[in-house]
């Protein structure tokens, strides 16, 4: 299960463009806290505090706990608007979550046991092709990444999902047994089989 990490918020009076762009002006950055089957809370962030949080890894697989006027809300991070030519975060969006709620969300992918693989051994590269796999899962059950086992796999083989054990209650949003990574060939023996071809021809 990923981290929960505790967010401290201010309200906000009300919504609107203006009352955003003053938000942002006294250095804070306007958010709002939706779902859960609950009116959506109007709040604002501490600028520079947010941003450290928002640019670690990880930052839309963890939970959050958002305490606002003493009262204390499990969200999870659904979308951040930034600014085109800074950067700079405008407007966090966050979901209510309990236990029972299921959600979408990307999670990373850890390769582990590469000195156990005979094609990375031989001098293989490992070319990965998804860095992140989309799952649904309980929103309280997020994994920090998914791990991936790189024994047994040879120069020129694929490793796909289903040689991946996945967490309890995780489950891909893709209904096939997708790549994740392969195994290529050095350029070494890349060009030794060219070389090969080229003098049987």
């Amino acid at each position: 299960m990923t981290e929960v990490i505790a967010l401290a918020a201010e309200a906000r009076g009300r919504a609107g463009k203006g009352t955003a762009r003053q938000t942002r002006r006294d250095g804070r950055i306007p958010a709002v806290i939706y779902g859960g089957k609950q009116a959506p809370i109007t709040i604002s962030l501490e600028q520079i505090g947010f941003t450290r949080i928002l640019h670690k890894p990880g930052f839309f697989t963890h939970l959050f706990d958002v305490t606002v006027d003493g009262a204390t809300h499990r969200v999870l991070p659904r979308d951040v608007q930034f600014h085109p030519v800074t950067d700079v975060p405008l407007h966090v969006d966050f979901l209510r979550v309990t236990g029972d709620t299921r959600i979408t969300v990307q999670i990373p992918v850890e390769f582990v046991d590469q000195e156990k693989s005979q094609g990375l051994k031989k001098g293989g590269v490992l070319n990965i092709v998804r860095h992140e796999i989309e799952c649904t899962c309980a929103a309280d059950s997020i994994p920090e990444h998914i791990t991936v086992s790189c024994e047994g796999f040879d120069v020129g083989e694929s490793i796909h999902i289903s040689a991946v054990k996945l967490p309890e209650g995780v489950k891909p949003t893709i209904d096939r047994d997708f790549t994740i990574a392969t195994i290529a060939a050095p350029s070494g023996l890349k060009s030794e089989a060219a070389e090969g071809e080229a003098a049987a021809s």
